[in-house]
């Protein structure tokens, strides 16, 4: 029989290891750094984040947001703290957020949620030592689809600076056809709405796109597809492949700074620190 390629499961056979992992990571990185937990960003019982915070040197620091992914069904903030390693090495603040999870709600709402959380960063990370003139943004899986989300232009808040994008779905569609069909349901409005290639991302944010040498056909095909998009419409971004990862080592290793993922992330830290560029 042939194998789903986006039942993640049915192609890491260390699967429940990984996710194990994931969760002790966060806790141990918890425990080392300055957090500040549970902060709302809104007013429904999943609209929190969290703030791994560096050393203060007396400049404001550059910040980061990570958007988790699990097909918008699985995952917390909590599972993915490890992540906040590799930014707060660059003396930046890590900023994890929460969203509610399908099929309880639909695609609308989590995009909702995570504009509005980004806003809220925006608004108020100055309370809190960031900068919010030097923000970027990172997502895995579902993460990377919803921060495609923040760079659209029906998202009027410019505030994002540089976007890394990890082993994403941007194409819809297919999904449908998939083990999630019984799960969340995917409509055929979603789908349109919905799939980032369709989505209207202008030049001034850059965009660095990334999907593990292990990962199955789709993501590979939907990267190369997205960096395309992106490329004919001047959009700065480049596309790299993460050698020796699969989709569930590929965003633990974002945690790792030595590792390959994590010098991309580095980098895209960095970038929203430069003075901005202009684009057609």
């Amino acid at each position: 029989m042939t194998k789903d390629p986006f039942r993640t499961r049915d192609h890491v056979p260390d699967f429940d290891a990984i996710v194990r992992d994931y969760a002790e990571r966060s806790a141990a990185t918890r425990a080392r750094h300055r957090c500040v937990r549970d902060v709302a960003y809104g007013p429904g019982p999943d609209e929190t984040l969290d703030l791994l915070l560096p050393p203060a040197h007396g400049v404001p620091a550059p910040v980061h947001v990570f958007v988790h992914g699990g097909y918008w069904r699985m995952f917390a903030k909590e599972d993915f703290s490890f992540v906040a390693e590799t930014v707060l090495s660059e003396g930046a603040i890590a900023v994890v957020i929460d969203y509610s999870l399908m099929p309880r709600v639909r695609l609308e709402h989590i995009v909702d949620q995570v504009r509005r959380a980004v806003r809220w960063v925006a608004a108020n990370i100055e309370g809190y030592g960031g900068d919010p003139r030097a923000l970027s943004v990172s997502g895995h899986s579902a993460g990377a689809h919803l921060c495609c989300w923040l760079l659209d232009a029906g998202f009027p808040d410019r505030s994002v600076r540089s976007a890394l994008l990890l082993s994403g779905i941007y194409d819809l569609a297919p999904l449908q056809a998939s083990f999630l069909h019984d799960l969340i349901g995917l409509t055929d409005e979603e789908v349109g709405r919905w799939s980032p290639l369709r989505a209207n991302i202008g030049a001034g944010t850059h965009v660095t796109i990334l999907v593990g040498e292990r990962e199955t056909r789709p993501f590979h095909e939907q990267a190369g597809r997205l960096a395309d998009e992106l490329a004919m419409r001047n959009v700065r971004q480049e596309f790299r492949v993460l050698a020796g990862d699969d989709h569930m080592t590929a965003v633990r290793a974002l945690g790792d700074p030595e590792s390959q993922a994590a010098h991309e992330l580095k980098r895209v830290i960095r970038t929203a620190r430069l003075p901005a560029q202009t684009g057609s």
